[in-house]
């Protein structure tokens, strides 16, 4: 798993390619493959406060940009990492970057596994939830739920950019308890005044590894998938 979603970050172009953790496996596993790894604290609550300790490790500077691709998708697109990245440097007013997509049907509407993401006309996130946000009143009354048309509902595709100087800030505030409830991390960036600039995915992410049913899928897929190397 871990080796096929360092093959998408490094078909993304990055600078650095860096695997941040707390697991000895996960360590001797990137040693084996020839990836770069770095060994972080066990006391993180979240994969951004993981990223800064990399950050501080390699002295980056603060107007790095870091895109942090988490270890659980093995098929993301290389070029939304590309995207994500260039959507921070283009919106300077942002302290995280990250993309969205139209759900399809009520069921992944309902679904708290998929973080639904509410902007305002600008492109900035209002609010993230593992709720249905926002609330079709007359669709959702039916039985079963129904989509309404158009939809408006979006889902939160978990890939983010952020400068250095963001995660220095961040890590120094206390988890917010809108963050602990919802258990998402960008809430505390919200919380605390920062705006995250949030973009339609230009293309479709590929199967993530959320459930245990999720990677039996996931397994099978990966028999024929590449990334395709952002040039």
């Amino acid at each position: 798993m871990i080796q096929h979603v360092f093959a998408c970050a490094v078909a993304s172009g990055a600078e650095e390619v860096i695997v941040a953790t707390d697991d000895e496996r996960i360590e001797r596993a990137v040693i084996a493959f020839g990836g770069d790894v770095c060994m972080t604290s066990a006391e993180h609550t979240s994969g951004t406060d993981r990223i800064e300790e990399v950050a501080r490790v390699h002295a980056w500077d603060d107007d790095t940009i870091v895109v942090n691709l988490q270890g659980d998708e093995p098929m993301m697109p290389p070029a939304l990492l590309v995207q994500v990245a260039e959507g921070l440097a283009n919106h300077p007013e942002a302290a995280i970057a990250t993309l969205s997509a139209p759900l399809e049907s009520a069921e992944e509407v309902f679904d708290p596994n998929i973080v639904k993401v509410v902007c305002d006309k600008h492109g900035f996130a209002l609010m993230f939830s593992r709720a249905p946000i926002p609330w079709e009143r007359e669709a959702f009354s039916e039985e079963p739920p129904r989509m309404a048309h158009p939809p408006h509902q979006l889902r939160h595709i978990g890939l983010y950019a952020y400068r250095v100087g963001f995660l220095k800030r961040f890590v120094d505030w206390p988890t917010s308890e809108l963050e602990t409830t919802e258990s998402l991390e960008q809430l505390r960036a919200l919380w605390n005044g920062d705006r995250i600039f949030v973009e339609r995915a230009m293309v479709m992410p590929g199967h993530g590894s959320d459930t245990p049913a999720d990677l039996e899928t996931a397994e099978a897929l990966l028999k024929e998938w590449r990334p395709v190397p952002v040039t």
